[in-house]
């Protein structure tokens, strides 16, 4: 019969800056199977970290480990995981049960993790309990047992997968008397069984239930006592099992999820008002950004686009409409001009305009025939004036939104409708779309 586990020259060695920690240094030993091994020494001796690299909970720094003569550096993390989850089963001083999930939930965990099906893993976790003498406590969570209770749950978790070997690490720690010597009839029951039972502990007296003890100081085993004893018919090794399907684990972990939801509901709800208003913040920011990325391109849509104003005068001189540097035939020499697509002749003032007995202050402009081309800004109602209008001399107006508004108050309908500019007589022939605040402020309406 071969060696369970082989470790040979095991170290393990922590950096912090230039310094260095020797957890375990050159450790060497073999288990076999059916055996009952303590691992003694006083806290910080370094037999946590040796329980941890036999358990594959950790990798060791230098030397090498065989379970079942298959060298465990040569597995990934995958790899390593199940030979893990189909090895060892652990159970803890502090028990690490969940607080959300009863008593059965926890059994049924490791089954989880080995694809077991869910009735098998119920039926499994009741039969566990029942044999642990928790018949009765399936359905109660972890604050409603005792602490030997927990722990004993704790082992029925450990067994779930029908592991070869149990890894102890400090079982008695945090249970009374009575409670520890229950648990430690438990454990050496399970080592009748034929299961391998590896025990970490500093107290000589649960020390003593091993066959074989381990004293380990400062990372290095100086004392073996006792006698290898191993069963002569010891667990056969568990089955090789195949990953488990993407669906049950996604199902399994809803399900985790919404219990300890629902466990904690105002802190989910913390969470939730949390997230919430994150979101909210996000959007608005979004929808304040995009608002004014938009009002600019507005307003920019507005002065018109791949728009030149050529304005009379000199340096020096601040331009009026009486300057009169510029021309009709500029228009004309300026039109003829590569890449030019069209150029509108423009002379403003402010002027009275009445309709009626309403008399209203108001810009006004007289403008080419391209006006609404080149400013991006067409007629809502009616029509512009054309070239012949212009060439005519033709008395018509277009008006904007608010000159309408204020000239027309009572919704008349101002096309067809004469108005006066400086007591001219001007057919109303369109009135133009609504175009709001220029840049600068002022009402282009």
């Amino acid at each position: 019969m071969e060696p369970l586990l082989t470790a040979n020259n095991l170290s393990r060695v922590y950096h912090t800056g230039e310094n260095e920690l020797r957890a375990l240094d050159d450790a060497t030993l073999d288990i076999w199977p059916g055996e009952f091994v303590a691992i003694m020494g006083q806290s910080g001796s370094g037999k946590s970290t040796l329980m941890n690299i036999l358990g594959c909970l950790d990798r060791a720094s230098s030397g090498s480990y065989f379970i079942r003569g298959r060298d465990v550096s040569s597995l990934d993390s995958d790899e390593l995981a199940a030979l893990r989850r189909d090895t060892f089963g652990f159970v803890f001083q502090r028990y690490n049960l969940l607080a959300t999930a009863t008593a059965e939930e926890n059994v049924e965990i490791p089954g989880i993790y080995a694809a077991l099906p869910k009735a098998t893993r119920n039926e499994r976790a009741r039969h566990l309990l029942a044999q642990l003498g928790l018949a009765d406590r399936g359905q109660h969570r972890p604050s409603e047992l005792s602490g030997g209770q927990q722990q004993r749950v704790a082992i029925a978790r450990a067994l779930m997968n029908d592991p070869p070997i149990i890894l102890a690490d400090e079982p008695t720690g945090a249970l009374d008397s009575k409670s520890s010597e229950d648990v430690m009839a438990l454990l050496k029951q399970l080592n009748s069984e034929g299961r391998t039972i590896i025990l970490i502990t500093h107290d000589s007296s649960v020390a003593a239930h091993a066959s074989r003890v381990l004293h380990i100081f400062d990372g290095r085993i100086v004392e073996v006592t006792g006698e290898v004893r191993h069963s002569e018919h010891p667990l056969p090794p568990p089955p090789i099992r195949g990953h488990a399907s993407l669906m049950p684990e996604i199902t399994e972990a809803a399900k985790m999820a919404a219990r300890s939801l629902k466990a904690n509901k105002f802190r989910t709800a913390l969470t939730l008002l949390g997230i919430i208003i994150g979101v909210a913040s996000v959007v608005t920011m979004l929808a304040v950004g995009g608002g004014s990325k938009q009002q600019v391109l507005d307003q920019i849509t507005a002065m018109g686009t791949n728009l030149l104003s050529v304005r009379p005068g000199a340096p020096g001189v601040r331009g009026d409409g009486n300057i009169t540097t510029l021309s009709y035939a500029d228009t004309e020499a300026l039109s003829e001009l590569d890449h030019v697509s069209a150029v509108v002749p423009e002379r403003s003032g402010s002027y009275m305009v009445r309709y009626g007995n309403i008399d209203v202050q108001t810009p006004v402009q007289g403008v080419g025939a391209a006006m609404p081309y080149v400013r991006d800004w067409p007629a809502e109602r009616g029509s512009f004036f054309t070239d012949r209008d212009v060439r005519s001399y033709a008395p018509v107006a277009v008006l904007g939104q608010t000159t309408v508004k204020n000239l027309f108050p009572n919704g008349e309908d101002p096309i067809g409708e004469y108005i006066l500019v400086k007591n001219v007589p001007f057919e109303v022939i369109g009135v133009l779309e609504g175009k709001g605040a220029a840049g600068w402020g002022g009402d282009q309406d």
